[in-house]
């Protein structure tokens, strides 16, 4: 495949899966333009961005030449199999690969989905539900940590890999979680692992400039929940004049 072709990355600030391609296109030193979407509930989504994902309409999206490629988990995997040279994501062991593929899936289907369901909990019962479950969903992935680095920094071990990167969207929500409620999920006495990868992740240098901080993060929440709140006073103004 020719290397040459120009590379381009649709994300979202406001999107946490945004920041893995970023650090694997960072990892691998390939050249490419950034275009940033605007957030999905405060303006209309690019011809481009609609073009590229017609079946989700989501970022991140890779452009490569003529290919369009959607998904943050399968970009990165296309990133490692288009560029092979140094440094490599993904492990050269099959059952490394597999098992890195497997947590990396587990991520998005099972620790997302408890950080959705406690973000958007309605009541104490369920707030608590998703509360255990996030918990637990954390402890796993501790204990996957433990065994997957060897003792050394990375779930990749000496360097970031496929199942770092995966990791990455989490650092977000979770840290949003967490100043939100009060309720502290990464903590010493029952992740400490994660808490000394995290500080390693964020200094790397192919993930500082893309993660934002914990402070930035939240300013930005803030930001688009009194946006949100301006936008329903509006349409419920709008719509009571017609009643």
């Amino acid at each position: 495949m020719a290397q040459n072709d120009t590379v381009k990355l649709i994300g979202s600030s406001d999107d946490p899966f945004s920041i893995r391609p970023r650090v694997a296109l960072h990892l691998k030193s390939i050249k490419y333009e950034y275009l940033e979407e605007p957030d999905d509930d405060l303006g209309e989504k690019s011809q481009l961005l609609l073009k590229s994902n017609p079946i989700h309409k989501k970022t991140p999206v890779l452009i490569h030449g003529d290919l369009a490629i959607c998904e943050s988990l399968n970009i990165v995997q296309y990133i490692e199999e288009a560029w092979p040279s140094d440094p490599s994501i993904l492990p050269s062991n099959a059952y490394d690969r597999a098992s890195a593929r497997f947590w990396a899936q587990y991520i998005d289907d099972k620790c997302f989905e408890a950080a959705n369901a406690l973000t958007g909990a309605n009541n104490d019962e369920e707030r608590i539900a998703a509360t255990g479950k996030l918990t637990e969903c954390l402890a796993i992935l501790e204990e996957t940590f433990q065994k997957s680095s060897k003792g050394l920094g990375f779930f990749g071990g000496e360097t970031i890999g496929y199942l770092d990167i995966a990791c990455a969207a989490l650092l977000g929500p979770i840290s949003v979680i967490e100043m939100f409620s009060a309720d502290k999920f990464v903590r010493e006495e029952t992740t400490p692992g994660l808490i000394q990868w995290a500080v390693r992740f964020r200094a790397h240098e192919a993930v500082r400039p893309y993660m934002p901080t914990v402070e930035e993060v939240t300013e930005l929440v803030k930001q688009r929940i009194e946006e949100g709140f301006k936008r329903n006073f509006k349409s419920n103004v709008s719509t009571s004049e017609y009643e």
